[in-house]
């Protein structure tokens, strides 16, 4: 058999996303679905800075704030 139908199965429809859709409500719960998007939606920002490279400081951070410049 080829590889692709196996792994596929078909595709999915209307039917089946309905019924995962169901099944994750019904595991987590309405409240916790928006957090756990939140938390999954972090994860891949962070996993496609790392791979960017780009580093945790934000662009302003190494210049000294004006505040202690005053001193």
């Amino acid at each position: 058999m080829n590889l692709s139908v196996l792994l596929f199965l078909g595709g999915l429809g209307l039917p089946e996303i309905l019924l995962i859709v169901l099944v994750v409500l019904l595991l987590f719960g309405g409240k916790k679905i928006p957090e756990l998007m939140k938390g999954i939606g972090k994860g891949v920002r962070s996993f496609k800075d790392g791979v960017n490279g780009v580093d945790d400081k934000k662009e302003g951070d190494d210049k000294p704030s004006d505040s202690s410049a005053q001193s």
